[in-house]
């Protein structure tokens, strides 16, 4: 076998190899998924810890953009921002300047209002409606985690998640909460996003004890840190609860 011969097999060979290990790369931690919706397929970003953006054919959603978590170059401008609560890996105010139009639309707390005037303010509870999809606001706290004694890392009425109604499908972000009986109590969710990191959030004990109360098809743990995520996937192997993980460490 020549020289050329032998050059030309490591080239094919190496191609190859890298090919194979986009492809695997690109199957564990995607771009993005697409989910279908009766107004349209939506395209669920998955840009790092807790920050996602949805898109809708051309109707951009943040939900807690922040510079920290990931890359946010070339990324379009907001229709929509919703923030969950004012700690720094949830609220980017400098981000979200830049990713502000003159029509952005921008739900929160009182505390994220109290930091970014334009924002509106939103409770638990409340429901409002922004380019056909409509947004809920559930409690967000934790019951079990403290920072000391009488005090949780995410007290009760001071952070939100949030429920999109995308046509005939509800997303659910949690935010940064634990297995409370509200979200327990959930109805009709089709995707999910639960928090999944010590001490601040969730076990994946207490991840499988909320998804098996409200039953989401779809299941995505986020800003997980080093949790190890092979946990939740055999919690809940068998019970109908699709698991997806992806780069949301």
């Amino acid at each position: 076998m020549t020289n050329t011969c032998r050059n030309m097999k490591r080239k094919i060979f190496f191609i190859i190899f890298i090919a194979m290990t986009i492809s695997s790369y690109s199957q564990k931690y995607p771009a993005f998924d697409t989910y279908p919706t009766s107004a349209g397929d939506v395209e669920m970003h998955f840009i790092g810890h807790g920050s996602l953006m949805f898109k809708l054919n051309n109707y951009i959603i943040y939900v807690d953009p922040v510079s920290s978590s990931g890359n946010y170059d070339n990324r379009p401008k907001a229709d929509l921002i919703l923030v969950t609560h004012e700690h720094s890996d949830h609220l980017d105010a400098d981000l979200i300047a830049r990713l502000r139009k003159d029509e952005t639309i921008f739900y929160s707390t009182e505390k994220v209002v109290s930091q970014v005037k334009w924002a509106k303010a939103m409770k638990a509870g409340d429901t409002n409606i922004a380019g056909g999809i409509t947004i809920e606001a559930v409690p967000a706290y934790n019951i079990v985690n403290l920072r000391a004694m009488g005090q949780p890392f995410h007290p009760k009425d001071n952070g939100i998640g949030f429920i999109l109604s995308i046509g005939d499908k509800r997303i659910y972000v949690a935010g940064d909460s634990e297995n409370t009986p509200e979200m327990k109590a959930l109805k009709n969710i089709d995707v999910a996003f639960l928090p999944m990191n010590l001490p601040y959030t969730m076990t994946p004990e207490m991840v499988a004890d909320a998804a098996l109360a409200f039953n989401p098809g779809i299941l995505y743990p986020y800003h997980f840190g080093d949790t190890n995520t092979d946990k939740i996937i055999e919690l809940l192997k068998g019970t109908g609860i699709e698991v997806r993980i992806r780069n949301l460490k």
